[in-house]
């Protein structure tokens, strides 16, 4: 092989090492940096959150009373729902030092800023829920289009 040739090839063998390093950083990026809008959907779209965020929307609750709120939900999942609807700043948790301890739940100005939309999702799944009953029911009579 000419010394040329040698060039060449340790350059393309460069470029397709650069290409790769680039595909690889992107694919890490992707992982993460998950897409926004399933990654918040996961997490309001989840079985309780938008329950407990539409309890709070009204008032600041304490733990107990946000359970009676809901109804059939268990504490480890109110505990565990609150927790992550904390963490991604929907909620806002509040301690007090007293003998009990006093625990408070409120929605920051993020949970807040998600109750018009709440609220339109809400009005459009009760306006159209019968037509969604009806074309499930076709749908598993064979009806389907």
């Amino acid at each position: 092989m000419k010394p040329l040739e040698n060039q060449r090839k340790i350059g393309e063998l460069a470029s397709a090492s650069r290409e790769l390093q680039v595909s690889f950083r992107r694919q890490a990026r992707a992982i993460v940096e998950p897409c926004p809008i399933r990654d918040v959907l996961d997490r309001i779209g989840d079985q309780w959150s938008l329950l407990v965020l539409q309890a709070l929307a009204t008032r600041v609750m304490r733990f107990g009373e946000i359970n009676r709120a809901i109804g059939d939900i268990s504490k480890q999942m109110l505990s565990r729902t609150l927790k992550r609807l904390e963490q991604d700043g929907f909620v806002k948790r509040t301690l007090f030092a007293e003998i009990p301890p006093r625990v408070e739940y409120e929605l920051t100005a993020l949970g807040r800023s998600i109750l018009a939309p709440l609220e339109a999702l809400v009005a459009w799944a009760d306006a159209n829920h019968q037509s969604i009953c009806n074309a499930r029911r076709d749908y598993a009579d064979g009806d389907a289009a």
